[in-house]
């Protein structure tokens, strides 16, 4: 199951403690003051990485502790620094530490960002000594390191997104062009989660269908939408089994620029979708007008494997020309 969404709770380490202790050296017991200093605690970082389901291995066990500092030691030795923490999160991601209201983007793979520092390591009796204090008993403890919720929310950085009205057709060419399997069925909400194929290395994502309004909240609104505007490019299926297909086209149009005006500008293909159920002249006087917008327009039908095999291989092309730098 592709998971999206998900609050971990993660804690830096604490810093290790400062210690009293004492030099020992012949004839002289109490030689000076000899406590090393606690070292630090490990930090958290996140980690963005190719694997767009890297949450999903979260979802059993979402707690996460970097390593505590080790305590100071005798002969003025500080105590060993903690291991910093890295957690893995899908490249796209955005995250939220909901406790101290700091957010973080990892955009691009093997970014990297601290979230949660560790606590510094306490003081020994050494660092006390003084010209007025030459035999000091204090010491330090550490100091915890920052803990709490953080919030992690993907927006896919996928090559492709297919979008349309639920019943468009998208999960059936997705698993036409790829290996997805995603789930098909006569009827709206078939997809409730974006599902992925990948096409000659060229990820593919079936964003779930919008509805008249999603900009606004309803239906799968937001939580989808935000999956579109990271996407390079755009199929945007459109049902001719539908008594106005132009129309349908123009509102999807309207809920993508209410969204984000940047989705105006992305790249998008038209694809007129079950061409098997409606007459050749019907089809050709829908494609004739959304050819007005400039943007490419092919047709797709369950009848015609070929209509799949030529999209797949324009699509592939295309992409290895424009995107494969």
């Amino acid at each position: 199951m592709f998971v999206d969404e998900l609050t971990i709770y993660a804690k830096a380490g604490d810093g290790g403690d400062g210690v009293v202790r004492w030099r020992h050296e012949k004839f002289k017991p109490l030689a000076g003051p000899a406590g090393g200093n606690g070292g630090n605690g490990g930090d958290v970082y996140v980690r963005a990485v190719k694997d767009l389901n890297r949450l999903s291995k979260y979802t059993g066990n979402n707690h996460f502790y970097a390593e505590n500092g080790e305590a100071g030691t005798n002969q003025s030795k500080a105590g060993r620094n903690g291991e910093d923490l890295y957690i893995d999160v899908p490249v796209g991601s955005r995250i939220t530490d909901t406790e101290r209201h700091r957010t973080f983007e990892l955009t691009t793979v093997g970014a990297v960002e601290r979230i949660l520092k560790g606590g510094s390591g306490g003081l020994g009796n050494e660092y006390f000594k003084s010209s007025v204090n030459r035999a000091p008993e204090q010491a330090t403890k550490g100091r915890a390191g920052e803990a709490g919720n953080i919030a992690v929310e993907v927006s896919l950085m996928v090559d492709v997104g297919l979008v349309g009205f639920p019943n468009a057709g998208k999960s059936t060419l997705l698993n036409q062009l790829t290996n997805a399997k995603s789930r098909i069925g006569a009827y709206p909400f078939t997809t409730v989660e974006p599902h992925l194929g990948d096409l000659y290395g060229f990820v593919i994502a079936d964003i779930p269908g919008l509805i008249t309004g999603a900009a606004a909240g309803k239906g799968l609104g937001h939580k989808f939408l935000r999956h579109i505007s990271r996407t390079k490019m755009l199929l945007h299926l459109v049902s001719l089994d539908h008594e106005d297909p132009v129309s349908q086209y123009y509102t999807i149009r309207e809920e993508l620029s209410q969204y984000s005006k940047t989705l105006n500008d992305k790249e998008e293909w038209i694809i007129l979708t079950k061409k098997d159920l409606v007459e050749k002249g019907f089809t050709d006087t829908v494609a004739e007008e959304l050819a007005k917008t400039e943007n490419r327009v092919l047709v797709i039908g369950q009848d015609d494997p070929e209509s799949y095999k030529t999209l797949q291989d324009s699509l592939v092309s295309h992409l290895r020309d424009t995107y494969n730098t």
